[in-house]
């Protein structure tokens, strides 16, 4: 088989057709990202300019809110300009850069949200002693960790993934460069390294999901001798919020990496890498902070400062 030479694009195929319901489709898709952009930007600025929410926990929801609007930066624009313009072609060092970007940032967020989680065991559980068992020091060093730890897996997997010949017809049928994607294309076996990014797959998805379900467990169990029925209510109704998004990432995530080649399907691959890559992003600031009373007050407080300075 006829295999490209370096200097040649990959060509995108794109998610949508220039059909009525498509374009109504990207308009949405679309009004979502900008809406996820803006909730995230809010959250980091709030963060940013309140000195009560200097804490560690809103530390870690500042760094979720910053990789979600990388995540979209990442892939929408991209989308939107192969969309819009007609021009779907993407070099080789672009496509190792999204993937390495988007394997960075999803690899990361998956252990932001089991610190996260740690967080609130500890303040559920042991709020006495958390100052103690949640200090600076330890939150900066998972907020490093996990940075270093999606950024290990996504250069080893671009590399990887671009160092295979491909064939002639190098027609990507997705919305962005995607490790498994990109494979079909290559003309050499493969199956050493799909072995290899499983065993990634698992480390960074379900050793983290793990960690997530064992804390939440312990959240819920006491939780359940909580002597208020308020409280247990409050308690009830964040964790299972926070569950709810958990299990959305993560359950899109594992169907795209870890399941078998032959029930592979490109359309459901597109359809769920959009799901995770935009509409989890516009959630995590609504379901983390935006319900959270310390931002709700932040945010009044901010928009007071505002309009006085208007007035002024």
């Amino acid at each position: 088989m006829e295999k490209r030479n370096a200097t040649s694009d990959f060509i995108l195929l794109g998610l949508f057709q220039h059909t009525s319901f498509h374009i109504f489709l990207f308009i949405v898709l679309l009004t979502i990202a900008i809406a996820s952009l803006m909730g995230n930007a809010l959250m980091i600025l709030l963060i940013h300019r309140d000195h009560r929410l200097h804490t560690p926990m809103y530390l870690l929801l500042s760094q979720l809110s910053f990789m979600d609007m990388m995540l979209v930066f990442t892939v929408v624009p991209k989308m939107a300009s192969g969309f819009l313009t007609g021009k779907k072609s993407i070099s080789p060092a672009e496509c190792g850069l999204q993937i390495f970007a988007f394997l960075t940032l999803g690899g990361g967020e998956c252990f932001f949200l089991a610190a996260m989680s740690y967080d609130r065991y500890v303040a559920v559980c042991h709020p006495l002693r958390y100052n103690i068992l949640m200090n600076w020091q330890l939150c900066l060093r998972m907020t490093l960790e996990s940075w270093f730890l999606g950024a290990a897996d996504g250069l080893m997997q671009a590399v990887a993934t671009l160092s295979f010949p491909f064939c002639s017809a190098h027609e990507i049928d997705h919305f962005f460069c995607e490790a498994p994607s990109l494979l079909h294309l290559a003309c050499a076996d493969t199956s050493i390294f799909e072995h290899v990014m499983y065993i990634c797959c698992v480390v960074m998805l379900l050793v983290p999901l793990f960690l997530i379900l064992t804390s939440y467990s312990l959240i819920l169990a006491a939780v359940l001798y909580m002597p208020s029925t308020e409280a247990r209510k409050k308690a009830f109704v964040t964790c299972s919020s926070h569950l709810a998004v958990v299990g959305l990432f993560y359950g899109a995530a594992i169907f795209t990496y870890m399941r078998p080649k032959s029930y592979r399907s490109a359309n459901h691959d597109k359809v769920v890498s959009a799901f995770y890559t935009i509409f989890t992003p516009v959630l995590n600031p609504l379901i983390y902070s935006l319900r959270n009373n310390e931002v709700i007050g932040a945010l009044k407080r901010w928009l007071g400062k505002c309009t006085n300075l208007k007035h002024q």
